[in-house]
C-alpha cells in the first residue's frame, strides 16, 4: 500500500555537488506538503544511519523496562514539573489519560532567572543508563542541523527573497528545542482512551523517528482541493476493513474540532521521519500552512517506541508572517481563482480570505502552553 503522504528526500541541500534544480525541487515539495497535509515523509537516509536509530531504540527499551522505582527516580514531580519521565496514564490530552509513558528533555534553562521549580526552570535529569546521555545528545545536534537545514529549504519553498531568507534563519540562530521518548505497551481491550490523544504540535518543525510498529500514529487528513481526498479515504478505510483491530467507519468521514476529514495511517518508512509542522509556522505562514490533528492507537501485542523532537524558534525570537508567505499565498489564490478556459470563478482566491496573526513571542508563547498544560499538584502533563 503506498503511503498517502509525500515522501521527500533532503539529500539535495546535505550535498554540496547537488544542481540548483534539485534543491528548488526538494524546497517545492516541502511547500506542497505543508500547504495540503500539514505532514509529510523526510527522507534523511543520507544524514542518519540505522545503527543510530536502533541504538536510540535500544537505550529507551532499557530505560522503560527498569522497575518502576527507578524510573520514578527521575520523575518530573523532583524537577521543574515539565523535565523527566512521566508514568503509565500521567499524560493527558483533552482530559483523559494516554496510554504511555515517557522522558521529556528541554534545552538548558533560556532564563538564569527562572524558577528552578516552574516549568522549564530546572535542568535535565538524564536516566543512569550507561550510554543513554551521549546518543541522545548526539541525536540532538543531528536534529538542530536537521532543522536548520530545512527551514533554509523551506525559506526557499516560500521563495524568499535573500534578505528575507536572513530575517526567517535569524529567528532560529539559537533554536529552543525539546524531544520525547515515549513507551507505548499495547492498549488494554477495556481502555476507553488512546495510547496518546489527538492533539495539534504548538512549535515549529516536529522530527519523528518511531520503531516499525504499523498502524499506530494517525493524522487526521481534511477536505483539499490539491489532494484527491475521496480516494485516500477509501484507500484508509480499505486498510482498516483489512487490519485486525479496524477503525471505526465513522473516522473516515469524520469531524474532529469542527472540521471534516479522515483518519490516515503514517506508518514508519525506513530511512524516514514523519514530519509535520506546529502552531509556528501557521504564523509564519499567514494561515497558508495548518497544523493538523494526530493521535496514536497502538493495539499492537508489542512494546512501541517513539522518539518526536520538536525543532523551535529561538527563546526570545518573535514570529510574525513572512511577506514571501503573503505573496506566495495570494498569488496561488489568484491562480485558483482562474479557470482552464481563463475565466474568473468569482470569490475564490480573494485577498480578505488571508489571516491576519498577532506577533508573538516565541519563549511566552511556550510557556503559557506549559502552564496550562501541567497540573501543578501532581505533575501532570497534557
Amino acid at each position: 500500500m503506498a503511503a498517502a503522504l509525500p515522501i521527500i528526500s533532503i539529500a539535495p541541500y546535505f550535498s554540496p555537488t547537488a544542481a540548483a534544480a534539485e534543491r528548488e525541487a526538494v524546497s517545492q515539495a516541502l511547500h506542497t506538503a505543508c500547504r495540503d497535509y500539514g505532514f509529510f515523509y523526510l527522507d534523511i537516509s543520507c544524514f542518519v544511519g540505522e545503527s543510530e536509530t536502533d541504538e536510540l531504540s535500544r537505550l529507551a527499551r532499557q530505560f522503560f523496562f527498569l522497575p518502576q522505582e527507578e524510573k520514578d527516580r527521575i520523575s518530573i514531580k523532583h524537577g521543574d514539573l515539565a523535565r523527566g519521565y512521566q508514568s503509565m496514564g500521567q499524560n493527558v490530552t483533552m482530559g483523559m489519560s494516554d496510554n504511555h509513558e515517557g522522558i521529556d528533555m528541554y534545552a538548558p534553562t533560556p532564563k538564569p532567572s527562572m524558577d528552578p521549580k516552574k516549568p522549564l526552570g530546572g535542568v535535565n535529569p538524564w536516566p543512569e543508563v550507561e550510554g543513554f546521555q551521549a546518543a541522545f545528545e548526539k541525536w540532538i545536534e543531528k536534529m538542530k542541523t536537521l532543522g536548520a537545514v530545512t527551514m533554509q529549504a523551506m525559506a526557499a519553498g516560500i521563495q524568499a527573497t535573500p534578505e528575507e531568507s536572513k530575517q526567517l534563519q535569524s529567528m532560529f540562530s539559537d533554536p529552543f528545542w525539546y524531544f520525547r521518548i515515549i513507551g507505548y505497551p499495547p492498549l488494554p481491550k477495556d481502555h476507553d482512551g488512546f495510547s496518546c490523544g489527538a492533539h495539534k504540535d504548538y512549535g515549529c518543525l516536529t522530527f519523528l523517528w518511531a520503531d516499525p510498529t504499523p498502524s499506530a500514529l494517525q493524522v487526521f487528513l481534511r477536505p483539499n482541493p490539491n489532494i484527491d481526498f475521496d480516494a485516500i479515504a477509501q484507500s484508509a478505510a480499505a486498510v482498516s476493513a483489512s487490519a485486525s483491530t479496524p477503525t471505526s467507519a465513522a473516522d473516515h468521514h469524520a469531524e474532529e474540532g469542527g472540521e471534516r476529514g479522515v483518519w490516515i495511517n503514517a506508518d514508519p518508512i525506513p530511512g524516514c521521519l514523519v514530519c509535520n509542522i506546529g502552531e509556528m509556522w501557521e504564523v509564519l505562514s499567514g494561515g497558508m500552512y495548518k497544523s493538523t490533528l494526530h493521535r496514536v492507537v497502538h493495539r499492537s501485542s508489542n512494546y512501541r517506541v517513539s522518539v518526536p523532537f520538536f525543532f523551535e524558534p529561538n527563546f526570545d525570537s518573535i514570529i510574525k508572517t513572512l511577506p514571501a508567505a503573503r505573496r506566495l499565498h495570494l498569488a496561488e489564490r489568484r491562480n485558483a481563482a482562474t479557470t482552464t478556459n481563463g475565466t474568473k470563478n468569482p470569490g475564490a482566491g480573494a485577498e480578505s480570505e488571508l489571516r491576519e496573526y498577532e506577533p508573538v513571542v516565541y519563549g511566552d508563547f511556550l510557556l503559557n502552553k506549559i502552564a496550562s498544560n501541567f497540573d501543578i499538584e501532581n505533575g501532570i502533563a497534557d
